[in-house]
């Protein structure tokens, strides 16, 4: 198809410079014509006013010939090139289709060996286990095929120097000159019992869910039809699946809600940023061993968490859109704050690695001062989908603003770059204060803990890159901000789910018909009926275009009928304008909690 198409240009380039040879040709002979009607005009006419028009006119009919002249001489001479050229390029087309013909025939036998390899060694792993113990020794093949990034090419504009310790270090690159371990936690009162999530629950839930069957599927067979696609839009099988809900895992963000709980007891508002960075950068420790994709809800699904009991919160979420997907949120704690966001999500698969980019903001708002914060996600990239083992990067910039205070956080998550001294998952960033004076410095990863050092004494420095000068922040010890919960025991066979993650399935009685624990597909995988959730998702995603084409069948006859139309309308969630960035979203209108009181679902459609 791309020959014939390369063949139709060719013909047609020369197709169109025929034509602009005739029209010179057809120029030429009305120009020489108009010269000989001109010259003899002058010979009749003697005066010399006319003699003068004349002349002038001539002049400008012999430019207009040499023009055309000129401009049908370079089209000819770029035919002569194109046409020269046209065989070279159709066999450097053909030899480049006939490479990547190659390259798909040689990934998908690497990835057929793969397998066979697992299922090798699942059978007889002792007589593999030398085998295993060199792979692990050589840590760099892991990544041979990962897309590598040089972070050392955007570093941090600042340097950090600790005072107060033992030893003082100076680092480019973000605040690692942590010496001589870690000061204690940053609490507001040495009386404070705030505890975290896994502190002495009221009610007991679950700590584990049936161990994931071993299946083997060839992934390059299903995925290398889908190289720039938006995955949401391609139908999969829910071997690719975790059993949660893209609902659900958003509502995981709140894993390490106690964050916020002593954010709202601070007195200042550049204590409380801190805190709000470190709840921002915990949303993605759960995501470091996850590389499966959560169910993709269907339009109208809901997911309600109430932790009132245990941490005094309650969450409702709703997909309001499916193409794009599209989730609102909203938490309501009686501990000080609000939390809501509306996320859509948009994927791609870029042949060796899927990126995942999350659009809108994150707004919190706590009730003792008002302070109403912002913030967006970041981009989340799976790596070595065809060939290795996968893993997961997260990276950009979040910027995190206090809309009453003006006071800003800047997080840069530095890319994994097989090149980088730097550890690996690494965030920094700085809180400053609406006049742009920096007062912390802040530093971890975003898989295990955050740390912050307030900042003593800051001056201009050398070192920056292209005649730009770094700043260097004198600061204090650091303190602990927030560090990641230990996985559960035997998490590496359930998904690797946190101890919130393996609740969040968990049935529960009283729920909307719409919550994603009733999802049949998804509820069939958690139990490891892998080929049964299969049938059932794909009933369920039948059963959602039928329920699209009888909406556009309605749309279409309303318009017919000079009638306005009226879209999709969420249940608990309408649209309106945000107030801080100006751009429409869905916001809680209330009323979930009240009809759950009630019992009263007259509102939820059936999608089940």
């Amino acid at each position: 198809e791309e020959r014939v198409l390369t063949q139709g240009v060719l013909k047609t380039l020369a197709s169109k410079l025929g034509d602009l040879s005739t029209c010179n040709e057809l120029i030429g002979k009305h120009g020489a014509a108009l010269q000989r009607s001109l010259s003899e005009l002058e010979d009749v006419r003697g005066s010399n006013d006319g003699t003068d028009k004349v002349k002038a006119v001539n002049e400008r009919a012999t430019l207009f010939r040499i023009t055309s002249n000129a401009m049908i001489n370079a089209c000819r001479d770029f035919l002569d090139v194109a046409d020269s050229h046209s065989r070279r390029w159709q066999k450097a087309l053909h030899y480049e289709r006939e490479q990547r013909h190659h390259l798909e025939e040689t990934i998908e036998q690497l990835a057929k060996q793969h397998n066979s390899l697992e299922r090798a060694w699942r059978e007889n792993p002792t007589s593999y286990a030398g085998v295993e113990r060199s792979q692990e020794g050589d840590a760099s093949d892991e990544n041979e095929e990962a897309e590598f990034f040089d972070a050392m090419e955007d570093s941090p504009s600042f340097i950090t120097v600790t005072t107060g310790g033992e030893t003082q270090r100076k680092r480019s690159g973000g605040n690692q000159s942590m010496s001589g371990g870690v000061a204690n936690d940053w609490t507001h009162n040495e009386n404070d019992t705030t505890g975290t999530n896994q502190m002495q629950p009221r009610r007991t839930r679950r700590s584990r869910i049936p161990d994931k069957p071993n299946y083997s599927l060839n992934l390059w067979s299903i995925m290398k039809n889908c190289i720039g696609k938006d995955l949401s839009r391609i139908p999969m099988p829910i071997n690719f699946n975790e059993p949660l809900s893209m609902l659900q895992r958003l509502t995981e963000d709140l894993e390490y809600s106690e964050l916020l709980d002593r954010a709202a007891c601070c007195d200042s508002a550049l204590d409380q940023m801190c805190l709000v960075a470190a709840f921002s950068v915990s949303s993605y420790s759960t995501t470091v061993h996850r590389t499966a994709k959560p169910f993709n809800p269907l339009l109208g699904e809901t997911y309600e968490l109430d932790r009132l009991e245990e941490y005094g919160y309650r969450s409702i979420s709703e997909q309001v859109s499916h193409h794009p997907p599209a989730a609102a949120h909203h938490v309501a704690s009686q501990r000080g704050w609000t939390l809501w966001q509306h996320i859509t999500i948009d994927s791609k698969f870029r042949g060796k690695y899927i990126s995942v980019m999350p659009f809108g903001n994150i707004h919190l708002q706590f009730h003792s001062n008002g302070n109403h914060y912002v913030w967006s996600k970041v981009t989340s990239t799976v790596h070595n989908i065809i060939v290795g083992k996968l893993w997961i990067d997260q990276s950009g910039d979040i910027d995190i603003v206090n809309t009453t205070t003006k006071d800003t956080c800047h997080l840069k998550f530095s890319p994994y770059s097989y090149f980088s001294r730097d550890v690996p998952r690494k965030v920094t960033g700085v809180v400053e204060d609406r006049e742009g004076a920096a007062h912390y410095i802040l530093s971890g990863t975003w898989d295990n803990k955050m740390e912050s050092a307030k900042i003593v004494e800051s001056s201009q420095g050398c070192g920056g890159t292209e005649g730009k000068q770094k700043t260097v922040y004198q600061t204090l010890q650091p303190k602990l901000l927030w560090k990641k919960y230990p996985l559960p025991e035997n998490a590496e066979n359930m998904h690797f789910f946190s101890s919130l993650a393996l609740t969040l399935n968990e049935p529960e009685e009283g729920v909307a018909p719409t919550d994603s624990r009733l999802r049949p597909d998804q509820r069939l995988m958690e139990a490891g009926l892998w080929d049964e959730a299969n049938i059932e998702k794909q009933r369920l995603e039948e059963h959602q275009r039928l329920e699209r084409k009888r909406r556009e069948a309605q749309a279409n006859q309303a318009l017919d009928e000079g009638q306005d139309i009226e879209g999709y309308q969420p249940v608990w969630f309408e649209k309106r304008t945000d107030d801080c960035t100006g751009e429409s979203t869905y916001v809680y209108r209330g009323g979930y909690w009240e009809a759950k009181d009630r019992q009263d679902w007259s509102l939820c459609p059936e999608i089940f």
